[in-house]
């Protein structure tokens, strides 16, 4: 019988732990692995079965024992979620610790959420509380509506706390919902105390107004839900596919103090200091003993002063997230014991990319890769990293792009204020490469060929630290520096010249053994399209002399105009040969002099008219081939080469580190106030090739094309995010404009650069 009784009572018990546990399972898409859904379905249970046990107690006592049973299972939850994370230490140790930074870390975790003691702690005892409540107000107070409350409340929040971190929560929010419609449509027994009829005993005149008030007020009942479902649905239903609120992006995360926030500082002291022991580095197994390289820091902004890392850490577990490597690259398991000596901060050295830390508690950016310990480093600290060392395929270095737009614009960003020499010389350099990787690789090669590396060089980053690290005299103390120098230089001169650009800062790791001052430097890093980061050495070899900066980099005076062009140098003539008589040279046969003369001016004439043929020919098949061939976004970019190159023509170049708008805004200053009239309605003649250009284009305003090569820019940058998104319609216009623009340009040239212009053969020499 009391078997029977029991088996009665169950099902509202087994529905409030099961929506708890329901709880546990969306919170668990966030979680590596399946820890923190089993300790939420244990708290549910546990709660829910003291409540239940305790139910012919009174009701003052059931608070204190469900809240002594919490503690024990807490401290029993962190036990073994510790030993699952292998974090040290004393039990009470890691319970303080864990009640003082639960929520601020669980908050600030990065996804997959690893279940720690202080991520674990909150979701339990929020979980417990629930089912307490839940089931002391269901089954002693016997409102089970009511009592449904507290688990609906933590589910709701559980939602909210993931939020667009995971897919949507759409079989569990139907499982909860399915759990509390069975809660209410299986009678329980026991549930409460026994209700007695309220029509009972009263007479039938009064028992009919009482059963018709009754059927009044749940009338009333059913059509406020009815009309709250009918104004609250549409709009809810339109939120179904946005994307939700993040609440961690309302939690500051761990930040670094200004030390770890520009470690390039550090290099110049740590070079004063060779000897000192920094850290010790041993590979478990003698898996590895050749050269390293352990990263500090990835500084990727720069504001003309001094290079930031400017990371947004998260808190992490010991799995970090996979990054995949870049296609074709090989990658190597490295994994290092390392011990902490006299390095200070809270930057950890790792080898790139780490995926796995154990031993210390660490924040992760994944942007960069970089690693802190928020409590900072501790002389002793040891910890064990398994990073995945990625090499790139070089042979497609010579032919790889770089990356352009909003995407990268925070490694192309050049601070207002560059000195005019290093535009010079990223300039000349970029010039005589055009290439991506040719660029990089000779901004390398000219800093390792006309700069020497010292240790006493003092610190200093800034712009005018690099002019006279580029161009102060050797004799003065220029043109020598440490790796910080050398690192910051390329990376400036890399993105005036168009390369995405950022410095590191680490250690070359000689196996294992200590890592001293001696071995910390920095080095830049350009990302490239399918390959990634790649590093680079611009330090100059040990036994090398520098050479002289002037014999490579003299500065060219930019053209003067037509009007001011100087005269050319007049040759000294011979002296005139005698004149041959009768009998002389003149007659000793052979053809008349005049004749000869004739000849072969006649033959270089005709050679010269070949050539500009043949230019002319070949510019024309270069421009139809940007315009009317390809797909509309191969016409668009097509279109954009053509006014590129048009500025080219008219002395006005647009820089390598501007975005496209601001080529825009460029190419139409290029153009105001030098035409007085519309344009379109100057001289036209053959321009660049283009086609379609003629005296019947309508004309256009100045103001009009300015905001059609805005215009023309928006769809350049929508084809680097979105390419095949262009329609045939955009792809006219673009052309149109590119077409308008180069002949209103043209037409304001003088004469003989109207001339020269269809004939030069520069672009012909940049891409189709």
């Amino acid at each position: 019988m009391r078997l029977l009784r029991a088996l009665r009572a169950a099902p509202l018990p087994l529905v409030l732990v099961a929506m708890v546990a329901l709880t546990g399972v969306v919170l668990g898409r966030v979680y590596a692995g399946g820890l923190l859904t089993r300790l939420v379905l244990f708290a549910a249970a546990g709660s829910v079965l003291v409540s239940v046990a305790a139910r012919r107690l009174p009701s003052w006592l059931v608070a204190p024992l469900s809240v002594a049973a919490l503690a024990g299972f807490t401290l029993w939850s962190l036990r073994v979620s510790a030993d699952a994370a292998g974090l040290p230490g004393a039990l009470t140790g890691v319970a303080a610790d864990a009640a003082r930074n639960g929520i601020p870390r669980l908050l600030t975790a990065m996804i997959p959420v690893e279940p720690t003691p202080d991520t674990v702690l909150v979701p339990l005892v929020a979980a417990w509380l629930a089912g307490l409540a839940g089931a002391e107000v269901a089954l002693r107070a016997g409102r089970v509506l009511l009592g449904y409350l507290p688990p609906t409340l933590l589910y709701a929040g559980a939602v909210f706390l993931v939020g667009p971190n995971a897919d949507p929560a759409t079989w569990p929010t139907v499982a909860f919902a399915a759990v509390a419609a069975l809660g209410l449509a299986v009678p329980s027994r026991g549930a409460g105390p026994p209700v007695a009829d309220p029509v009972a005993g009263l007479a039938p005149g009064v028992r009919a107004a009482v059963r018709a008030r009754l059927a009044a007020t749940t009338a009333a009942g059913l059509a406020v839900v009815v009309g709250l479902a009918a104004l609250l649905g549409p709009a809810l239903a339109g939120r179904v596919d946005q994307r939700p609120v993040d609440p961690r992006r309302y939690v500051e995360p761990p930040r670094v103090e200004s030390l770890d926030e520009n470690p390039l500082i550090r290099i110049s002291g740590w070079a004063l200091n060779p000897e000192q022991r920094l850290l010790e580095v041993r590979t478990p197994g003698g898996e590895r003993t050749r050269s390293t390289r352990l990263r500090l820091a990835v500084l990727s902004d720069y504001d003309g002063v001094t290079w930031r890392v400017g990371a947004t850490y998260r808190n992490a577990g010991r799995i970090l997230p996979v990054v995949e490597p870049a296609p074709g690259a090989t990658v190597e398991t490295v994994r290092q014991e390392v011990t902490v000596a006299d390095l200070s901060g809270r930057l950890l050295p790792a080898v790139a990319t780490p995926r796995e830390v154990t031993g210390a508690r660490v924040a992760y950016d994944p942007l960069t890769g970089t690693l802190i310990r928020p409590e900072g480093l501790t002389p002793g600290l040891r910890y064990t990293v398994t990073s995945a060392a990625e090499r790139p395929d070089t042979n497609l270095l010579a032919t790889a792009d770089v990356p352009a737009g909003d995407a990268v614009a925070r490694v192309l960003r050049v601070a207002d204020g560059v000195p005019e020499p290093l535009r010079r010389l990223a300039a000349q350099l970029a010039e005589e490469n055009g290439a991506p990787y040719a660029r990089a690789a000779a901004i390398e090669q000219f800093l390792a060929e006309h700069y020497r590396v010292v240790a006493d060089a003092p610190s200093g980053h800034a712009y005018p630290n690099l002019e006279f690290f580029l161009f102060g005299r050797r004799d003065g103390g220029g043109q020598r520096g440490t790796s910080e120098q050398f690192a910051a230089a390329f990376a400036v001169l890399g993105r005036l010249s168009g390369l995405p650009t950022r410095v590191v800062v680490g250690f070359e790791s000689s196996g294992d053994g200590p890592v001293r001052a001696a071995d910390a430097f920095a080095w830049p890093e350009v990302f490239f399209s399918g390959l990634g980061w790649v590093p680079f050495d611009p330090l100059p070899r040990p036994d090398d002399e520098p050479r002289p900066v002037e014999e490579d980099f003299r500065p060219k005076p930019e053209d003067p105009p037509p009007s001011e062009a100087p005269e050319p140098t007049v040759e000294p003539t011979a002296s005139p040969e005698p004149v041959a008589g009768p009998g002389g040279p003149a007659e000793a046969g052979g053809p008349p002099t005049a004749l000869l003369v004739g000849l072969g001016a006649g033959g270089a004439l005709l050679l010269v008219v070949a050539a500009l043929l043949a230019l002319l020919l070949a510019r024309r098949a270069r421009t139809r081939a940007r315009l009317e061939r390809g797909d509309p976004g191969q016409r668009i970019a097509g279109a954009w080469r053509e006014v590129t190159d048009a500025l080219r023509l008219a002395g006005r170049p647009a820089g390598g580190d501007l975005s496209a708008s601001e080529v825009a805004a460029h190419a139409r200053r290029a153009l105001v106030g030098a035409v007085p009239g519309p344009i379109g309605a100057g001289p036209v003649g053959t321009g660049s090739g283009l086609v379609g250009a003629g005296p019947h284009r309508a004309p256009a305003d100045a103001a009009d094309l300015g905001a059609r090569l805005e215009e023309l820019a928006g769809l350049l940058n929508r084809m680097a995010f979105a390419p095949g998104t262009a329609a045939p319609e955009e792809a006219a216009r673009a052309v149109a404009t590119a077409t308008d623009y180069v002949t209103a340009l043209r037409a304001t040239r003088p004469r003989w650069r109207r001339l020269l212009w269809s004939v030069h053969p520069g672009p012909l020499r940049r891409p189709h």
